[in-house]
């Protein structure tokens, strides 16, 4: 994680050749990827948006297309990953909308502990309402965030944001209850 955390100081500061950004893409691929699989596992079988894509997309969006984005931290790197993921599925929800006349018109009952993509309308409501969240509890949103759109656990989470797991956990339950009443 040490490598991280320098080649995106090396980013932000001084990485005129790519060589940084290339190097920091190689590191954190593996792990993009698995996220990827995992946020599109419920997608229907040859559906459009696939892992590569997704992380390359995700990619491009946290350092190809931003060069003078900065990241304060290695959380926050994967915040805006997580970020970058939802922004694309979200994109893809509203292509699909669009694609349907009167999707939006159906309101239907929201788990929120498990969550389809291939519900757009589903998405989409989750998405307004975690804008919503971020707005009131920014810590909590990034939470959601990262557990939702981003595939990690309770326990990583509490370790990335260096806080304790019963913390993390009663963001959760918060975050939770706060979505339900905005859904």
């Amino acid at each position: 994680m040490a490598d991280i955390t320098k080649l995106l100081d090396q980013i932000c500061h001084d990485d005129r050749d790519g060589q940084a950004a290339s190097e920091l893409f190689v590191i954190v691929y593996d792990e993009f990827r698995r996220l990827a699989k995992w946020k599109l596992a419920d997608e229907k079988v040859g559906h459009t948006l696939q892992p590569t894509a997704l992380v390359s997309e995700a990619y491009l969006r946290l350092v190809g297309n931003n060069p003078d984005l900065k990241y304060a931290s290695r959380k926050g790197f994967f915040v805006a990953a997580a970020e970058a993921m939802r922004h694309i599925l979200v994109d893809s929800a509203r292509r699909k909308l669009a694609q349907k006349r009167g999707a939006l018109a159906k309101r239907e009952s929201l788990e929120l502990d498990f969550i389809q993509i291939d519900r757009p309308a589903e998405l989409l409501s989750i998405h307004d309402a975690l804008d919503a969240l971020a707005e009131k509890e920014p810590r909590c949103a990034e939470l959601v965030k990262l557990h939702y759109f981003g595939g990690y656990s309770l326990a990583e989470i509490a370790e990335l944001f260096d806080i304790s797991r019963p913390t993390a956990n009663r963001w959760w339950i918060y975050a939770k209850a706060f979505l339900k009443t905005q859904l």
